[in-house]
């Protein structure tokens, strides 16, 4: 199960699990639609393709909720 990560790991972007617009690299590094672009869709972290995320619906988040932990460090 995909771990659902709550923020671009880029600009720290909110990227709630019920909402389009995120993007992922088989590692589920996780990025929002601008910084995906901005990065040839390209993960910076293993050079792996970012491509659409799922959307997970607010109805299954209670029995598997999305992580919470963000990834963004802002420099």
């Amino acid at each position: 199960m995909l771990e659902m990560r709550p923020d671009c790991e880029r600009c720290g972007t909110d990227l709630p699990a019920e909402d389009p617009g995120a993007f992922i690299c088989s590692f589920e590094c996780t990025f929002c639609a601008e910084c995906a672009e901005a990065l040839d869709d390209l993960c910076p972290n293993c050079k792996g393709e970012l491509v659409d995320r799922p959307t997970r619906a607010k109805q299954h988040q209670a029995k598997s909720p999305p992580a919470t932990q963000r990834r963004f460090k802002a420099v």
